[in-house]
């Protein structure tokens, strides 16, 4: 079987589980200095070792380890360009939420010691996993990211701008200069942020499920990308509970000792709920259409009118959920079938 269909495929979120796996190797990698854990199924302590960072000498010691190897290291900048590099010298890559790793941060701290705690963490199967992918969607990620600084940059020169005008800027000595470069700035600007628009809307027209999510009421062409571009494969997600929680649209309950101490947002990503945020305001605010009534079905059942709009969100976030993992079309009123279907029931 080849090693990198292997690799893909198991780095879809899913449970950690470390049998049928021969070696543990744990990096702890900078520019200057490397880290390198080793266990095996047998080893009781890690063995490590610490040299210059050498990517041509890792990979000699990956293919220098006979079965089946699992390697682990940090999510940083580097992580990715790592994965790309090392997927076709071991069996599976475990990419780690450093976050989880709360034992690294207890005692002395140094890239041996890390690597060595990585390496236990990893061999007791104690470490959560960050999605990375050999997908071509998962490079649509950096275009994405690009996008998002470009109009960042472009609200603030707006910023800027209004208030130098709102500063009555015809007494100020320099404001006729700042104002001339301001606005050569937002010309810039918006022909950037058309130029980003246009490529979108090509690859909306040249894959069939960002077709097919455009049918959506209130995702438009950059949310559709933006999309797309984190989840890349929904199959990571178990269940859309799960990624429900990845948007930031649930909270997670309190529980100890048979008592409640309230709900907690978990680790979630901002940019997806913000796109399915938005995406709920842009269909209650449009003409009629499925996303308004569902959310005025929840007004006549007496639901709290916030309560209706973050559940109108979840509602567009589950629907997209289904659809890109299921690879069907959009139902418009799949909720009200549902609602039928329990009132007969």
């Amino acid at each position: 079987m080849n090693i990198r269909k292997v690799a893909s495929r198991t780095t879809k979120g899913k449970g950690l589980s470390v049998e049928g796996f021969d070696h543990f190797v744990s990096l702890d990698w900078s520019m200057t200095v490397m880290a390198i854990g080793h266990m095996t199924r047998r080893s009781k302590e890690p063995t490590v070792i610490e040299r210059p960072a050498d990517l041509a000498y890792f990979k000699e010691y990956l293919s220098s380890l006979k079965g089946r190897t699992l390697l682990t290291f940090e999510e940083t900048t580097t992580a990715q360009w790592l994965f790309v590099e090392l997927l076709d010298y071991v069996t599976r890559i475990l990419v780690c939420n450093p976050s989880h790793n709360r034992l690294l941060c207890h005692g002395p701290k140094t890239d041996k010691i890390d690597a060595r705690k990585l390496c236990v963490l990893l061999r007791g199967g104690l470490l959560k996993e960050v999605f990375h992918s050999m997908d071509a969607l998962y490079e649509l990620r950096s275009l994405v990211s690009s996008y998002d600084d470009v109009v960042r940059a472009g609200v603030r020169f707006l910023n800027q701008r209004h208030a130098i005008e709102r500063g009555h800027s015809d007494t100020r000595k320099n404001a006729a200069f700042i104002l001339e470069h301001l606005d050569k700035s937002i010309q810039l600007y918006r022909e950037t942020k058309e130029l980003y628009e246009a490529k979108f809307i090509r690859f909306c027209r040249r894959h069939s499920s960002a077709r097919r999510l455009l049918e959506v009421e209130g995702i438009g062409t950059v949310g559709v990308v933006k999309i797309m571009a984190i989840v890349v494969d929904a199959h990571r997600f178990s269940n859309r509970g799960h990624y429900l929680a990845y948007c930031g649209l649930v909270r997670n309950e309190k529980l100890s000792g048979g008592r409640s101490y309230g709900r907690r947002k978990p680790r979630y990503c901002h940019a997806l709920k913000a796109v399915y945020k938005t995406a709920a305001m842009a269909a209650l605010n449009g003409s009629d259409n499925p996303i308004r009534q569902y959310y005025q079905h929840l007004l006549d059942q007496g639901v709290a009118e916030h309560n209706a709009r973050h559940a109108s969100a979840r509602y567009i976030a589950r629907i997209t959920y289904g659809m890109l993992k299921n690879g069907t079309r959009y139902e418009p009123y799949r909720w009200r079938n549902t609602l039928e279907t329990r009132s007969v029931a």
